[in-house]
């Protein structure tokens, strides 16, 4: 079984002490620091370079990029500096991009999803191109490539992330047909559950090699968990948890003690295997709360299975 990692996506009201935030974050036991990729926000790719300067060990990827922004041979330098620059710490996430009104602010034709999602495969084969030994300088400091994370949904994107990544980005969204554009509903326990055995399916003999990522909507530390979920459900009924019972059920919504989440993530690690987990910015501090609480539990467990301690 997977060992546990741990990301945070940054927030843009964090820019002017960014530094401080990734060492705060490396020291609380984060593994990761991951940086979304939209228009009105910071640069990815400097946010990463600034973590890599702040920190030692904590890992640096984008969640995620969106390829249609660029061109393969541009996000192939940028890339590979971040990665040689750090010692080798990126991970590489990529999606089809979702949002239209950033496509139309940056004058970028929005194609079909079907469309983007051919795209995005052809800039994987070429970005492997680049990365050979006889493709581009810089090349990235990990061999063959740095990992690649590739964030999705539907059954087109799944299916192209069960071919090609080393990381399956689960981040349980959908947009709602009909609504505002970035309007989301929030997978269920059983879509969860179909999701993943797409992927497995697809994936066939590379199915093992693939680490999952789910990317946590909201975590809430609370003695009261019933209350916190049918407040959630309140303030959010539109987006498919409109019952405490289904916020407290879904996988992308943490909320109790501590120990209650480390519970709920060692066995959704056991039923879906998501064993690298990622927030946003503003839960940062709460799922800090929960990390040496999972792995301590973790470790328990692999210990009285016969597992070494450190496989948490």
């Amino acid at each position: 079984m997977r060992r546990f990692r741990f990301g945070f996506s940054g927030r843009q009201d964090e820019i002017d002490r960014w530094m401080q935030v990734c060492r705060s974050a490396e020291q609380a036991g984060y593994d990761s620091v991951q940086v979304p990729d939209h228009l009105g926000a910071a640069s990815p790719f400097a946010l990463l370079a600034a973590a890599a300067a702040a920190t030692s060990r904590i890992r640096l990827g984008t969640l995620v990029l969106n390829n249609e922004f660029w061109n393969p041979a541009l996000l192939a330098r940028e890339a590979a500096t971040v990665d040689r620059v750090s010692g080798g710490r990126l991970e590489l996430g990529l999606g089809a991009g979702h949002m239209k009104s950033e496509f139309e602010a940056a004058g970028i034709p929005w194609r079909s999803h079907a469309e983007r999602t051919r795209r995005l495969e052809r800039s994987i084969g070429e970005l492997d191109r680049l990365f050979a030994e006889d493709g581009q300088e810089p090349l990235p400091h990990q061999v063959p490539r740095p990992p690649l994370l590739i964030g999705a949904h539907g059954d087109r994107g799944l299916e192209l992330a069960a071919r090609h990544a080393d990381i399956v980005g689960f981040s349980g969204l959908s947009q709602i047909e009909g609504a505002r554009m970035g309007t989301f509903r929030v997978a269920d326990r059983a879509e969860t559950r179909r999701r993943v055995d797409f992927v497995r399916a697809q994936a066939g003999q590379r199915a093992d090699a693939l680490e999952f990522n789910l990317l946590v909507q909201a975590v809430v530390v609370t003695d009261d968990a019933e209350k916190s979920a049918a407040e959630l459900a309140r303030d959010h009924s539109g987006n498919g948890l409109d019952t405490a019972r289904k916020v407290l059920d879904a996988p992308y919504v943490l909320i109790g003690t501590p120990a209650e989440i480390a519970a709920q993530l060692i066995a959704d690690r056991a039923e879906f295997g998501f064993s690298y987990i990622t927030t946003h910015g503003p839960y940062r501090g709460a799922l800090g709360e929960v990390i040496p609480v999972v792995r301590d539990r973790a470790a328990e467990s692999g210990a009285r299975d016969g597992a070494p301690a450190a496989a948490t």
